[in-house]
C-alpha cells in the first residue's frame, strides 16, 4: 500500500492524523510490527489525542487478524507503558505523538525493554512491509484481547524508587497539559502527604485547551514560572503530554535546563554508585561531564533519541542518563526514560542537600552560559551543514560527527543538527561568557537562516 515514508523517523513512526497517518496506517503498522517481531502477544496503549481511540482499535483488530493476542492497557502514560511491557517481558505499541501539536499522532514501538524499534533497527522494515503489501496471512484463529489497568502496579514501582517517607515538605505545582500524566500524580500524592501538590490541567485532553505541550517552548511554560514565585512555591514541575519527559521551575521562576537537571541528577546518582557510568546527549553543556568527571565517574556522550540512549547506557552499565530535552533515563527504571522517575529523585536529592535547587542553578549559571536549544524551520539541511562545515571545521580543536556537526574551541562550543521529528534544523552553544555565547548563536543562527 502507499504509505508517507516521512512519518517513519529514527525512533518512532509520526506524522499528521488524516494527511500523512490513517487508520489504515495503524493497521498496516500492527501488521508489519507482526512480521518483524513475530510476537505472541503485545501490549497496546494509548494517549489522549482525539485521534488515538481509532489508531489504538485499528491496532488491536490488526493485530488479532494476524493471530497475535493483546493486553489492552487503555489509555496511558509512555513511561506506564514501559512499564507494562517491562513486567510482562513483553513487546508494545503506543500510540502517541508526544509533544507534538493536537493533529499529529504515531506509534512508539517497543522490542523488549529497554530496546525500542528504531530507524536503524525495525522500523525501515515495518516501511518496507507496507510498501510492498508484504503482510503476514490472516490467522484461522484470531488473537485475543484481555485488559489491564497498570497504574496500581506502576505507582508501587515509582514508590519504591525513594524513601517516600523521609520526603520533606514542601508546595509543588504541577502542570500536565492536560496529557497522560495528571491521573498517576494524583494517586501518587496521595501517597506522599507531607507534600503539598498543587495541580494544573490534570484533566487528560487531547484538544490540549490551556497550552501546548512542549515545555521547552516559553509559552508553554509562562504560567507555571509565573505562578510558582507568585503563591510562594518551593517548585514547580512540567511535564509533556505522554509523560515521558520532566521539566523543573525552581522558587524563582526560573526554567532549569535539561543540562543543568542531568548534571544535578548525576552527582546525585554518583554520591549512590561511585565512578558509575552516566550517559549524555551531545548536545549537552559542559556542566555534565564536568560534574561526571569531578565526582569520579564516567561520561559517555551519545547520539540524540531514547532508542539510542537507552542502547548505550544497556552497553555501558550505566546507572543514569539524560538529554537536554527533559528525557531522564534510569537503570532503576528498566533504562527508561520516565516524567515522574526524575521527579521523585529531585525531590529525595533536595531532601538531603544542604542546597535549595535555586542556589544550584545560580552556581551553573554562573558559570555555564548556554543558548538552550533553538529551531530554524524551513532551511535545507545540507546547505547549512555544508556552509558550517566550510566555516567552523578549519579553526575547530575538535571536530565530532555523532549525531549532526559539534565543533569544539577553546571558548565555546555548539551541536547543529536536523530534527529526528520535524523538519527542523537545531542549535545548541555554549560558552565561557554570556556575552561570548550570545555572539555565536547570532553568527550561527545568521548563517543556518540564510540558507532558506
Amino acid at each position: 500500500m502507499q504509505v508517507e515514508p516521512s512519518i517513519f523517523k529514527s525512533y518512532d513512526i509520526r506524522g499528521v492524523y488524516g494527511t500523512q497517518l490513517f487508520d489504515e496506517t495503524a493497521q498496516a503498522v500492527g501488521k508489519g510490527f507482526a512480521k518483524v517481531l513475530q510476537p505472541k502477544t503485545v501490549i497496546v496503549g494509548r494517549d489522549a489525542r482525539v485521534s488515538s481511540p481509532a489508531l489504538h482499535t485499528n491496532v488491536i483488530t490488526a493485530l488479532n487478524s494476524v493471530g497475535v493476542n493483546v493486553i489492552d492497557i487503555g489509555m496511558v502514560s509512555t513511561d506506564m507503558y514501559y512499564y507494562a511491557c517491562a513486567t510482562k517481558k513483553l513487546p508494545g505499541i503506543m500510540i502517541t505523538a508526544s509533544h507534538n501539536p493536537k493533529e499529529y499522532n504515531g506509534f512508539k514501538m517497543v522490542r523488549q525493554i529497554p530496546y525500542l524499534l528504531s530507524g536503524d533497527e525495525g522500523i525501515q522494515d515495518i516501511r518496507k512491509i507496507i510498501e510492498n503489501d508484504d503482510f503476514p496471512p490472516l490467522a484461522t484463529t484470531p488473537g485475543t484481547v484481555e485488559q489491564w489497568n497498570v497504574m496500581d502496579g506502576f505507582i508501587e514501582k515509582i514508590m519504591s524508587l525513594v524513601d517516600v517517607s523521609g520526603l520533606k515538605p514542601a508546595k509543588i505545582l504541577c502542570d500536565t497539559a492536560n496529557g497522560m500524566v495528571g491521573p498517576s500524580l494524583i494517586e501518587l500524592f496521595k501517597r506522599i502527604p507531607q507534600v503539598e501538590l498543587v495541580p494544573m490541567y490534570f484533566e487528560p485532553d487531547g484538544t490540549f485547551p490551556n497550552h501546548g505541550g512542549d515545555p521547552l517552548m516559553e509559552e508553554n511554560r509562562a504560567e507555571l514560572q509565573r505562578r510558582v514565585p507568585a503563591e510562594g512555591a518551593d517548585l514547580g514541575f512540567a511535564f509533556d503530554p505522554d509523560g515521558d519527559r520532566f521539566f523543573c521551575v525552581d522558587k524563582k521562576g526560573r526554567f532549569v535546563s535539561g543540562d543543568f537537571m542531568t548534571a544535578i541528577l548525576s552527582e546525585y546518582f554518583l554520591q549512590k554508585k561511585p565512578g558509575a557510568p552516566i550517559v549524555y546527549d551531545i548536545r549537552a553543556s559542559h556542566a555534565v561531564p564536568d560534574t561526571i568527571n569531578r565526582l569520579g565517574g564516567k561520561p559517555f556522550y551519545n547520539r540524540v533519541g531514547h532508542a539510542y540512549i537507552k542502547k548505550r547506557m544497556m552497553d555501558e552499565d550505566a546507572v543514569f542518563g539524560g538529554e537536554v530535552t527533559g528525557h531522564y533515563y534510569f537503570a532503576d527504571f528498566f533504562y527508561c526514560d520516565s516524567g515522574v522517575a526524575p521527579m521523585m529523585f529531585l525531590m529525595d536529592l533536595l531532601t538531603h542537600s544542604t542546597q535549595t535547587l535555586d542556589q544550584m542553578i545560580d552556581e551553573l549559571s554562573q558559570k555555564y552560559f548556554i543558548s538552550g536549544e533553538i529551531n530554524t524551520k524551513g532551511v535545507d539541511v545540507q546547505t547549512v551543514f555544508n556552509k558550517i562545515e566550510s566555516l567552523y571545521k578549519p579553526s575547530a580543536k575538535e571536530d565530532i560527527r555523532v549525531d549532526g556537526l559539534t565543533f569544539e574551541y577553546d571558548d565555546w562550543h555548539f551541536n547543529v543538527r536536523a530534527s529526528n521529528t520535524e523538519p527542523l534544523v537545531r542549535l545548541n552553544v555554549e560558552a565561557t561568557t554570556q556575552a561570548l555565547m550570545e555572539e555565536k548563536r547570532d553568527e550561527l543562527l545568521s548563517i543556518i537562516r540564510s540558507a532558506a
